[in-house]
């Protein structure tokens, strides 16, 4: 299999930070897919209560990124991925053994910054593991990414059928296992020694302009990413009037991912700038939503209905594998090496905020849409988002504001044994 020889042709370290995102990937969505069911119908919680814990959650993540970058720079990205696998462990366990909102609470929280301590640290590793090959590494990364967001909810539902505590349970298994072996057998790294504090790190980067525009520039794609979890799914099962059709959304990606993601990845580099590519796919991903605009509001007369839907996932999904791994591998080279991990965390800071305010938009023109019987406003509005983060893109480009293509690394030293 082609992405096995991908898999194999990278240093042992990347190999198992794949492998990681696998199952980061299906613990994750084989639990949280459920845990507003959960919560309401197995809990009785109300929509308020609900809307708490999983807010919770999301704000101790997105607000806590930059903890994590910085400690991946200050402490050793080893280290930070451990903890935060460890840390989701707990939380993924406690919403399997609480009941109380206090423990829900407790759970969500430790979750989420879980996901804040690995997620940039992960990236820095990767970053100073792959080299040269950083955008193939992160290409790679998002097809172990997205397969395990494909696993994970069919597991899920499958757990379901048993109870909630049994799919919690096994979740918080899976981040249990990832602890172990990475604490066995991730090779730790050198840190390099920072001159100043935490903070002037983060007034460095913030400081960084040409940084701070592209970070916001990105939040058509991650505002449009978030739509297979929202607008795409809700649009396939108003097509077919089945629930599950939601499902194929995420097939088709994974199928797409597996067969393309590495070879759109290998042609482009060698062809024009990172960010000309980024540009594109930003562009790519705005006219996903074009084909389902034209049945949106149309009752399920058939499956027929759903092929514009799976079209623009198709497309939605062929825009993020060309832009995202040049993203990635983009990220380190605003600034010194020793702040990767910052870099990291601050970007998934701001873009993430945007595009919460991108994903509000969003839902007020769904909303609306179905007020006034314009069923095609809300894809439209992500239309427009790609549109504007792709001009931002190639604007930034057109201004030399972004870095250029990376040198050549040396590979990484092991650390001493008693690191």
């Amino acid at each position: 299999m082609r992405t096995w020889r991908d898999l194999r042709s990278f240093p042992f370290a990347v190999q198992l930070l794949l492998v990681n995102q696998l199952g980061v990937n299906t613990g994750f969505y084989l639990l949280v897919p459920y845990l507003a069911t959960h919560l309401d119908e197995n809990l009785g919680m109300s929509a308020a209560v609900v809307g708490i814990v999983l807010g919770v959650r999301n704000l101790s993540q997105q607000g806590l990124f930059i903890i994590g970058g910085s400690a991946a720079d200050r402490l050793g990205a080893r280290g930070v991925i451990i903890a935060g696998c460890a840390l989701r462990t707990v939380g993924f366990a406690l919403f399997a053994l609480g009941d109380g909102l206090p423990v829900l609470l407790a759970a969500s929280v430790l979750s989420g910054l879980a996901g804040a301590l690995f997620n940039p640290a992960v990236r820095a590793y990767l970053t100073q593991e792959a080299g040269e090959r950083k955008a193939e590494a992160f290409a790679l990364f998002n097809v172990f990414a997205t397969t395990g967001a494909l696993i994970g909810p069919l597991l899920g539902s499958v757990l379901l059928l048993v109870d909630f505590r049994t799919s919690a349970l096994t979740a918080a298994g899976i981040f249990a296992v990832l602890t172990v072996a990475q604490a066995l057998v991730l090779p730790a790294r050198e840190v390099e020694p920072s001159t100043g504090g935490v903070l002037s790190d983060w007034r460095e980067v913030l400081a960084n302009r040409a940084f701070l525009a592209f970070a916001l520039a990105m939040v058509g794609m991650f505002t449009l990413e978030n739509q297979l979890y929202l607008l795409l799914p809700e649009g396939a099962r108003r097509a077919t009037g089945w629930d599950g059709a939601a499902g194929l959304v995420f097939l088709v990606g994974t199928l797409a991912n597996l067969a393309l993601q590495m070879r759109i990845t290998r042609t482009l580099k060698s062809r024009g700038s990172r960010a000309r590519w980024i540009a594109v796919g930003l562009a790519v991903t705005s006219l996903a939503f074009l084909p389902p605009a034209a049945v949106a509001g149309s009752t399920a007369d058939g499956w027929l209905d759903a092929v514009p839907v799976l079209l623009g996932a198709l497309l939605l999904y062929l825009g993020i594998m060309i832009a995202s791994p040049f993203v990635m591998e983009l990220i380190p080279g605003f600034g010194r090496p020793e702040l990767t991990g910052t870099y990291f965390g601050i970007f998934y800071v701001v873009s993430g905020v945007a595009a919460a305010v991108g994903n509000t938009v969003v839902g007020w023109a769904m909303d609306t849409g179905e007020r006034t019987d314009a069923a095609w406003l809300p894809w439209l509005c992500c239309t427009v988002f790609g549109l504007a983060s792709a001009a931002g893109v190639a604007w930034l480009r057109h201004r030399g504001s972004l870095p250029p293509a990376p040198a050549p690394t040396p590979a990484p030293t092991a650390e001493r044994s008693n690191a």
